[in-house]
């Protein structure tokens, strides 16, 4: 029986059980695979519906698509730089 792939984790500095998949097909996809834990990319997608919606990304523009992968590779730590801004407002109080 195979053990679970580990990655040393970029963004938490441990070894840790890796993502199953690739989540993109791209080199950067390839970069998260191999350097992301799946700890870490949980964290990603309980944080990124606030860049999504605080910023009305559309996924399916490119500009969209450059934006989101920015954010990712700061909040990896894959490149430097501030996160930007997510001020979340509840719905009715905008």
């Amino acid at each position: 029986m195979n053990s679970p792939r580990t990655v040393l984790c970029k963004k938490l500095g441990q070894e840790l059980p890796a993502l199953p998949f690739r989540p993109f097909p791209s080199e950067f996809g390839q970069l998260l695979f191999d350097n992301v834990s799946m700890q870490a990319w949980q964290m990603w997608l309980a944080e990124s519906p606030r860049y999504i919606n605080t910023y009305r990304i559309d996924l399916q523009s490119a500009e969209g698509r450059e934006f989101l992968e920015k954010q990712m590779r700061i909040f990896f730590g894959f490149d430097e730089g501030e996160m930007a801004e997510t001020a979340f407002v509840p719905r009715g109080q905008e």
